[in-house]
């Protein structure tokens, strides 16, 4: 038998009414990267909110969570409320790439966290506790072996089981952090440069000793990277763009158009969250459904959002694939008052731009300024203001 076979631990057990459970293992030891991304605050979150709708809330995370990971890494197992990945050195020749994957993956999670929170009308539990959960990233780097238990790939060795045991640590206690990024001593060293700015410590476990591990605040970290983001629609590069005044500043005019039931009022739509009804009815940030009369649904994605100032989304009609993207923009024009610009960009995979310019164009005008009563929104706010 070469180092390049299986080899088989023959294991005899009953099955029901009996059978043989073959494991068979992967005779050549794997080098490589290990990473766990586990939600935080989930046992809590589970005890005080509706089992159904807080299992639909964890899926739709959980998806978005692997959607990030999965082209970098293999998905080795979900664990209850965490993800289990591996890839072997070859995949990952670039230390800061896991970096990189560790932080992107927290943005999409936390875009699609707080905007769902932010855009829904649902006051359950479930929906209104959102903003409890949150992620921490545990990587390591050491040896396994790839084991199949009767079609189930599973993987084992020590190094396994020590990223495991550092899911349970000391780090939060003493820190006061929700959301990390922790790395093993030997995980760091396949970095090309030292990482600047983590908190160093020791965990102890038993069998395995002391782990010196690194960790960097994942909070600070995403506000960084919000920072130095920006998503919108340049004029240029509008396919069509549409301009009015608003009667109240733009703190005020915001909330027309990111409060659920005001956006209701002159969208004549129904804004409903996905995380509640995907499982239902059917990533980078939030997503809700716009309802319009009984069966034309168009799924909002929100792909940037600066409160006050803009807010930049995609629209695509449930099935289809080319989609409508829009920035709100939102500027100060002069004493409580408000200049508002909607820039619009059509987005079809594959089509010239010379046709994404008239489809845009054509929902524009004659489907979503159909449906949109921009118009009202003075008399709206006017209304709202007396009745204060």
């Amino acid at each position: 038998m070469n180092n390049h076979s299986n080899f088989f631990c023959g294991i005899w057990g009953r099955l029901g009414g009996g059978g043989l459970i073959i494991v068979t293992m992967s005779a050549v030891t794997q080098h490589g990267h290990l990473l766990i991304a586990d939600i935080t605050g989930y046992t809590s979150y589970v005890a005080t909110t509706e089992l159904t709708h807080s299992q639909e809330i964890l899926t739709e995370l959980l998806e978005c969570i692997i959607e990030r990971i999965k082209p970098l890494m293999t998905i080795s197992k979900i664990e209850g409320d965490a993800v289990f990945a591996y890839a072997p050195e070859s995949a990952i020749p670039r230390g800061e790439s896991l970096l990189e994957l560790i932080e992107s993956t927290y943005v999409v999670f936390r875009l699609r966290r707080d905007a769902s929170r932010r855009r829904t009308t649902c006051t359950c539990n479930a929906c209104r506790n959102i903003p409890n959960l949150d992620l921490k990233f545990i990587t390591h780097h050491g040896e396994y072996f790839v084991q199949n238990i009767s079609g189930t790939r599973e993987l084992v060795g020590s190094d396994v089981n020590l990223i495991h045991r550092l899911t349970k640590n000391q780090l939060a206690q003493q820190t006061g952090w929700r959301a990390y990024a922790m790395f093993t001593e030997m995980g760091l060293s396949h970095f090309s440069a030292p990482l600047e700015g983590l908190v160093e410590q020791i965990e102890t476990y038993e069998h395995l000793g002391e782990v010196r591990t690194f960790s960097m605040d994942l909070h600070t970290r995403y506000k960084e990277l919000m920072d130095a983001r920006r998503i919108v629609i340049p004029p240029e590069a509008a396919h069509f763009i549409y301009e009015a005044d608003f009667d109240a500043p733009p703190q005020v005019v915001w909330e027309w158009f990111n409060d659920p039931i005001k956006r209701g009022k002159w969208m004549t739509s129904e804004i409903l969250p996905i995380l509640r009804i995907r499982g239902r009815s059917g990533a980078v940030g939030a997503r809700n459904h716009c309802v319009h009369g009984d069966k034309q649904v168009v799924v909002e994605d929100i792909l940037d959002i600066k409160p006050f100032e803009y807010i930049t989304v995609r629209h695509t009609p449930r099935g289809a694939k080319a989609a409508l993207e829009i920035t709100f923009r939102f500027e100060p024009n002069g004493e409580n008052k408000t200049h508002f610009i909607m820039l619009f960009r059509g987005f079809a995979p594959y089509m010239p731009e010379l046709f994404k310019k008239w489809f845009c164009r054509y929902i524009v005008r004659k489907q979503l300024f159909a449906l949109w009563k921009l118009s009202s929104i003075n008399d709206l706010i006017k209304d709202d203001r007396e009745n204060e």
